[in-house]
């Protein structure tokens, strides 16, 4: 765990700097479900099945479901907004919750099929690997990347964006 975050409140909440939260096991297929708070202008993300080896970064190696303060936070464009798949494919409708208010998500990979949910809705839904993904993939900030997105199994991180952001209620569920 690193020492920039804390159990604060039944949350875990990052407070200070000091890197991604990263799950010790490794995961497939799944089901989380947690909540989120980030602060006013904050950003942050869940990237799965990512490896601490691939490269130096988290972000760079799995998908993110990202978190952000849609009003508060520089307009990232609809490929940077929360619930989105960063870079690579917008949330059908903006569902979040004023910063400093909890939302909650639900973000299932099952083989090659991922769906992020946000709030009860299901905003974003894509298919790893195939070839619109990997034309998604080119046209984004990972084309120079070659192994993004390409892990059958990885790890969870909770991404250190530099903004205090919290989690809580956070469950896994592995699909056979």
């Amino acid at each position: 765990m690193p020492a920039g975050w804390q159990a604060i409140d039944a949350a875990l909440m990052r407070v200070d700097s000091g890197g991604d939260v990263i799950t010790t096991d490794q995961f497939a297929n799944f089901e989380l479900t947690l909540e989120w708070q980030v602060a006013e202008g904050g950003n942050s993300g869940i990237m799965f099945r990512v490896s601490e080896s691939a490269a130096d970064f988290t972000h760079l190696t799995g998908p993110e479901f990202r978190i952000l303060d849609n009003v508060g936070a520089p307009d990232p464009g609809p490929l940077g907004v929360a619930g989105a798949c960063y870079g690579l494919y917008a949330p059908s409708q903006d569902l979040t919750r004023p910063a400093g208010s909890w939302n909650a998500i639900r973000l299932i990979a099952n083989r090659s099929h991922v769906e992020h949910w946000l709030n009860g809705v299901k905003i974003v839904e894509y298919e790893l690997g195939t070839p619109y993904w990997l034309s998604r993939v080119q046209a984004s900030p990972y084309r120079d990347v070659p192994t993004y997105g390409r892990e059958a199994s990885g790890q969870i991180a909770l991404q250190d964006h530099g903004n205090r952001v919290a989690f809580r209620n956070i469950k896994i569920r592995v699909l056979p």
